[in-house]
Parts: C-alpha cells; sequence; structure tokens
C-alpha cells in the first residue's frame, strides 16, 4: 500500500514525541514492503525553534521518501494556518502532493502544516486517518495546561490563550474542526483515556491502540548493571511536573535522578537545582545514549501534571525491563495499571517514599521489572500496534466497499 503521512514537525526539524512516532512508524511499513512518504513543515519549526539552521539528511535511513514544505514567507505561512485554521501558503504544495494516489492519508499533529482544513483537501479515494499525539483537536494550547501554570479545570479558553501566549483561534468558534472531521474515516488515540475525551466531544469514530517503543535492547544484549538513579525523558517544560519532581529528589540526597531532554523550562531549573549533587541535566540525549539510560534505570519517572495522551517514555522504559513511577494525569496511569509494572502517586510527597522501596526491595523490583518486559512484548509491541493499524485500515476498506454495493 501507499501511505501518506502529514504532520508538522518531523526530525530533525522536531521538537516531541508526534514526530518521533511518525518516523518510527513509517520505518516499520516501509520495512513490511509498504511505500511511505512524509510530508511536513519546515517553516513551523523555524517559526517555534527561532532555529534556521537545522540540516536535514539527504535521504531517510529508512528509504521513506521526505516532502519539506518551504515557503517563500517563511514563518508567515504557519502563522498564517495558526490563525485561520487553512493550509493558505501551502494549499498547493498540500494538494499535488496528495493527489499522488495514496491507499491511506494518516494526518498527525496538523496545527501548522495546514489546521483543521488540510483535512478537507482531496486525496482521490485514500483512507483518512487522524492519529491522536495531542489533544489539540479540544484544546488551542494542546494540553489542557491552563494559563501556563496548572492543569485545565474548566473552560475559559479565550483568557487562556492570552496568558498562554497562544494567539487566539476565532475559528475554533465556528465548527470548523467538526466539518473537516466529516472527511476523516476514524481517530487512532493511543490509550483509552485519550479516545474517551474525543469520543464525548466529537462524533468521528475512535480506535485505541497504544503506541510502541521505538528503542528496544538487541536480542543478544547482556543484561545491563542497573544503577540506583531514576530517569526523566522529554520535553522539560512546567506541564510536565518536573519542578515538584526536582523538589522531592533535591530534599532527599540519597535519591539520583537523570534528566534527558530541553525545553523552555531548562535553563531555569538548572539556575535553581544546579546545586544539588543528586540532579544531573543531561540535555539532548541521542538515540544510543538514551537506550544505555534506560536499560541502567531503576525507574522511569513521568510526572506530568497536564494529562498525557499517552506515555511513550514509559513504553520505552518497559522494553529494557525497566519499571515506571506515573503522576496520576492522563493515558499514562493505564499503562502501568494494566501492565502492573510500576506505581501510580497523586501527590508529589509519595514519591520518595516509592523511589526508596524500588531500591531497598530487590525482590520487589525484579517483579515489576518482569512485568514491564511482559508488557513491551504483548500490549505494546511493535508487532501489535502494527497489526492492529493494519487492521483499522484493512476493515474501513471493507466498510467502504459494502457500502458502496448498498448504495
Amino acid at each position: 500500500m501507499k501511505f501518506c503521512m502529514v504532520t508538522t514537525f518531523y526530525p530533525p526539524f522536531n521538537f516531541g514525541g508526534d514526530g518521533i512516532y511518525v518516523e518510527a512508524l513509517s520505518s516499520e511499513l516501509v520495512r513490511r514492503g509498504h511505500e511511505v512518504t512524509v510530508v511536513h513543515c519546515q517553516d513551523a519549526h523555524a517559526l517555534v525553534s527561532g532555529r534556521r539552521d537545522v540540516v536535514a539528511l539527504p535521504s531517510s535511513p529508512a528509504g521513506v521518501r521526505v516532502v519539506r514544505l518551504h515557503s517563500a514567507f517563511g514563518p508567515l505561512s504557519p502563522l498564517l494556518t495558526q490563525q485561520t485554521g487553512h493550509p493558505m501558503l501551502k494549499r498547493q504544495q498540500l494538494t499535488a502532493t496528495l493527489a499522488q494516489g495514496y491507499d491511506v492519508v494518516n494526518f498527525h499533529n496538523i496545527s501548522l502544516v495546514g489546521g483543521p482544513g488540510v483535512l478537507a483537501l482531496p486525496a482521490a479515494s485514500a483512507l483518512k486517518l487522524y492519529t491522536l499525539h495531542e489533544h489539540w483537536l479540544l484544546c488551542s494550547t494542546h494540553s489542557f495546561w491552563k494559563n501556563r501554570e496548572r492543569a485545565c479545570d474548566g473552560r475559559t479558553c479565550l483568557r487562556c490563550s492570552l496568558r498562554s501566549r497562544i494567539p487566539p483561534q476565532a475559528w475554533r468558534a465556528t465548527g470548523l474542526i467538526e466539518r473537516s472531521l466529516r472527511h476523516v474515516d476514524a481517530l487512532i488515540a493511543p490509550s483509552e483515556f485519550t479516545a474517551g475525551l474525543h469520543r464525548a466531544a466529537l462524533s468521528t469514530p475512535v480506535v485505541v491502540n497504544p503506541l510502541f517503543p521505538r528503542l528496544r535492547p538487541a536480542d543478544n544484549a547482556a543484561p545491563a548493571v542497573r544503577g540506583d538513579d531514576f530517569l526523566f525523558v522529554g520535553r522539560i517544560t512546567r506541564s510536565k511536573g518536573v519542578w515538584p519532581l526536582l523538589q522531592q529528589v533535591a530534599a532527599h540526597p540519597h535519591l539520583k535522578l537523570r534528566l534527558a531532554g530541553d525545553g523552555d523550562a531548562l535553563s531555569a531549573l538548572r539556575i535553581e537545582f544546579g546545586r544539588s549533587t543528586n540532579v544531573e541535566f543531561l540535555g539532548h540525549v541521542g538515540v544510543d545514549a538514551l537506550a544505555q539510560l534506560y536499560e541502567r534505570a531503576r525507574a522511569v519517572i513521568l510526572p506530568s501534571l497536564a494529562p498525557e495522551t499517552f506515555g511513550l517514555s514509559v513504553v520505552e522504559g518497559m522494553a529494557f525491563g525497566t519499571p515506571a513511577l506515573v503522576h496520576d494525569a492522563g493515558g499514562c496511569r493505564e499503562i502501568v495499571e494494566t501492565s502492573g509494572a510500576g506505581h501510580v502517586f497523586t501527590d508529589f510527597d509519595q514519591l520518595p517514599g516509592l523511589m526508596t522501596r524500588l531500591i531497598a526491595e530487590p525482590a520487589h523490583w525484579r517483579e515489576l521489572s518482569a512485568k514491564a518486559i511482559d508488557a513491551a512484548r504483548t500490549r505494546y509491541s511493535v508487532e501489535r500496534h502494527i497489526g492492529g493499524y493494519l487492521e483499522l485500515i484493512a476493515d474501513l476498506q471493507t466498510q467502504r466497499v459494502r457500502k458502496a454495493a448498498a448504495a
């Protein structure tokens, strides 16, 4: 089959898990004999990062065809998309690409590559899917992070946008999202939590297909020597709960924490906690180094305050037999509850006790580690994810044929 992935960000023009997932999914599909084209907005990365010096690889290592959209007007293009909800300056490029005879067009983060309007662009007879990496269809901040200070506790969207320094989007009150979603065959959610939120608000069918870890230990790899340090992986922002996590760790010198990632809160947190000898800020970490961090950590900690759609770092750690400690915020809770491979905490005061237990009770740690490996090999395996993805496509194609025959 021929696939087209439409996304705002894609490595190396990328920030978070959405681009990483698109790259991993595309690579797995190509490995199975499918053709994949990825379309993304290079101008959007320049706008958000403030950088125009990022250099792309000449071609994808996985053999994926990459179309990097660029306008002569640069950052003005994604700004117009953000304000209008339509592709505007990139409509012609997107329309030409989507007309190339794809079987499936899978939209991902479309916030700056085309807004809801990109969903309605003609794509011949292709099935259209939309993967829910964030809560953008329901929230202009993408994450239900209100006023840049707390998880959303009620709809005051205009005020929140202004306080979050996001230009208000008047089109959100026009029904554009609902009209655009009529062109989409199904939404794909990584967790039941995320599916429930979108089923309650939208009429488009939602199917759950948990994500898979892009990093896995080699089949012949020797067991790593475990340390007593804990690991955070992700964007270092206030919504990720990094500040209360560091407060707890800094107050308990026997606990060690490494943080892999960057973000807008990194500089301030380095200043505040830089003297804590049990805290290490690693900044951006490459794939090989990140795999080593996962396999040597005592546990992965996901302390998010805003509701997560999933929790990719949790299942990546599980692939290496590393348990997880997660804050009760969104879809990350169900990963731990369904696997039994860790603990959920509702108050950050509980965290030091849970961390200490994983160090002091080896038998308990081994039990959680075994459950992590089992879950990574079954529920969160790449084989299960790709199988579920292709099965959904086959079901939708069958439904389309039946509707055509009945017409």
